[in-house]
């Protein structure tokens, strides 16, 4: 029997975790809250298969015969009999543990992960009557292709869950990665000190944009400059991560820089918007 995975949130994630499971050769359930927001995440996968096509990665028939494992529902009742119900919705701690409250109700024995990349995940259990079967799984953009998976240990997740999460990322393709419980974990804790700090030399004049993003891809042999993968996470997520970590810890490393609030606030947010530190508009 092909194992089930339920993905909660059509979104940039939550599609391609459910990508990865579809082509490990899981049943994926998607749910979203509606129809369009489906159809918009099933056009993304798409895109992204259409494009393996195109490089020779994958058939035309391997792309049908994975899309046939994929059903898109807006009930999560749905989600019955899974195996695991990973939740990817925004990074909103009220939004989530409303998904939390939900998967609950209508999903009995599964594994309730979230792919928070900021939030502690005790914080996160607090919705859930049963925390015990409660774990993190922060995995990265983009998701059928980066490997690692942050598997995060709340105070209350059993070694059986930590134990069977870590076997089916593995099964996934993926490389587990067990971190305890902290706001950001290890990836954000090192990566948004980073960005900020790169988006304060920008405000200050220290050089430009370019200059920044140049020094630190080939004077570090980093694959992007900071200023192009904060554009490229999406600059609103970044802001969403930094404040969250800041509100936890108070550390002033993570308060996001004043650009960052205001490229936020017109709207400008990377290139998901067609610009933000650089013009993605053809």
């Amino acid at each position: 029997m092909t194992d089930k995975i339920t993905v909660i949130g059509p979104g940039t994630m939550g599609t391609g975790i459910a990508q990865a499971f579809l082509e490990a050769g899981f049943e994926v359930v998607l749910i979203g809250r509606s129809e369009d927001s489906l159809q918009r995440g099933l056009s993304t996968i798409k895109s992204r298969m259409e494009k393996a096509i195109a490089k020779g990665k994958m058939t035309q028939d391997e792309m049908d015969s994975v899309l046939e494992r994929l059903k898109l529902s807006t009930d999560y009742d749905d989600g019955e009999e899974s195996t695991a119900v990973i939740e990817a919705v925004s990074e909103v701690i009220e939004a989530k543990k409303e998904v939390f409250r939900l998967v609950e109700e209508h999903i009995s024995g599964a594994i309730i992960a979230t792919n928070t990349s900021s939030i502690p995940i005790s914080e996160l259990s607090e919705a859930l009557s049963d925390r015990s079967g409660f774990i993190g799984m922060h995995f990265f953009n983009p998701v059928p292709v980066m490997k690692p998976v942050e598997v995060i240990i709340g105070k209350d997740t059993s070694e059986a869950t930590r134990d069977a999460a870590i076997k089916l990322i593995e099964r996934c393709g993926k490389v587990p990665i067990a971190v305890n419980d902290y706001p950001g974990f290890v990836a954000n804790s090192v990566l948004m000190p980073m960005l900020n700090e790169a988006i304060i030399l920008l405000e200050k004049g220290v050089a430009t944009k370019e200059g920044i993003d140049t020094i630190i891809k080939l004077g570090l042999n980093h694959p992007m400059g900071p200023l192009e993968l904060a554009d490229y996470i999406g600059l609103d997520v970044c802001k969403d991560i930094m404040d969250s970590i800041y509100g936890e810890t108070k550390d002033e490393k993570f308060k996001p820089a004043k650009m960052l609030n205001d490229l936020v606030s017109e709207g400008k947010l990377g290139r998901k918007s067609g610009e933000g530190f650089y013009s993605y508009k053809k």
